[in-house]
């Protein structure tokens, strides 16, 4: 376990004699944030969106054919729910105690019991490639973004069963939900796009495009002020109005971002950066104006993340990479290789 941390003092980062006189700037929390430990967790496959139970207390993270359950007290592998085929997304029904997966290999979604870990049920999507997956907890649906065929499903979380379909102009990533009645979606184009999704009657109910913004991924919410985080290719975050789909800000980040965050107490907003290994954070210092604060080296793709709001700790997943494989008429332009054993997960956090 590595101690090491690669911290950025805030506090020197910033200068409060000038903030006096700027009655529009709002204090920033006195922290240093950096990568406090490095847990490597070893074994074969890749990865892609992780989760945390509402406890905190367990990780759930995708690596391709199974997920793996992490301690967070400990950084250690407590079990594995595996036969998860090209596994993307982990979501939660605490009310349901369910766990659900999507399947992109498999076109499936499973269930599982949270506290056996045992998948109870495995049904088809109707959907290409099932990616994000997301539980709104008002109409209790199960929403799977369908990276192959631009479209939205909707589950029964009890049966799994279809319940509809939304299609979406074009391939849907990122989902948040105000737990209120509204999902949000970020949508992959050239031109970035955000809807907005009714929960209750399963249709969209506003589109906007998002200017300046390329191929947007990660997503993140602020559900008190209404604003909406998108992390978009060409190193710009966007800050969308969730009410009136109006942009109000834009930031700048790094390379690679896969992933967003949006801590409520302190008032910063993050996004992981894979390309060049970057944990880039913000300062909200109003609902429309928002300033970088920091720039946190994590480690090259470390492009998702997952926050605990509880103790403001943020989890990365990584490994080493070779040269890629040769392409194939499947993948023209395939990937890094990973180094086997070289999995870890980087734990980020308020010194």
């Amino acid at each position: 376990m590595s101690r090491k941390w690669l911290s950025i003092s805030l506090g020197a980062l910033l200068h409060f004699g000038a903030a006096a006189s700027m009655a529009n700037e709002s204090p920033v929390p006195n922290a240093d944030y950096g990568v406090s430990t490095i847990w490597p967790l070893g074994g074969i496959g890749g990865w892609d969106y992780l989760a945390l139970e509402p406890s905190g207390a367990r990780l759930f993270v995708s690596r391709g054919d199974r997920v793996d359950v992490i301690e967070t007290a400990n950084g250690r592998r407590a079990a594995a729910i595996p036969n998860t085929a090209g596994v993307h997304g982990i979501a939660f029904a605490p009310e349901l105690k369910r766990g659900y997966t999507s399947n992109g290999q498999t076109a499936t979604v499973a269930a599982f019991e949270l506290d056996s870990l045992r998948v109870i049920q495995e049904t088809p999507v109707p959907g290409k490639k099932p990616d994000a997956i997301l539980y709104e907890p008002r109409g209790q649906h199960v929403f799977v973004a369908n990276g192959a065929s631009n479209d939205i499903s909707i589950l029964d979380p009890t049966t799994l069963q279809p319940v509809g379909t939304i299609a979406v102009p074009g391939r849907p990533e990122f989902m948040v939900t105000d737990a209120a009645g509204t999902v949000f979606a970020n949508i992959q184009a050239d031109t970035g796009k955000l809807i907005a999704m009714d929960a209750r009657t399963l249709k969209i109910k506003a589109t906007w495009t998002l200017p300046g913004c390329t191929s947007p991924t990660g997503l993140a919410l602020d559900n008190e002020n209404h604003r909406l985080f998108s992390v978009c290719q060409d190193q710009i975050m966007v800050v969308t109005d969730s009410l009136t789909g109006k942009q109000v800000a834009r930031v700048a980040i790094g390379d690679g971002p896969g992933g967003a965050a949006f801590d409520a107490d302190l008032g910063f907003v993050f996004s992981s950066n894979g390309a060049d290994g970057t944990l880039t954070v913000i300062h909200q210092e109003t609902p429309d104006t928002y300033r970088v604060i920091a720039t946190v080296q994590t480690q090259q793709g470390a492009r998702t993340m997952v926050l605990d709001p509880a103790t403001h700790r943020i989890y990365l997943p990584s490994a080493k990479f070779g040269p890629p494989p040769p392409p194939t008429p499947e993948h023209p332009h395939p990937r890094p290789s990973i180094t086997p054993d070289s999995f870890v997960i980087l734990v980020a956090e308020p010194k």
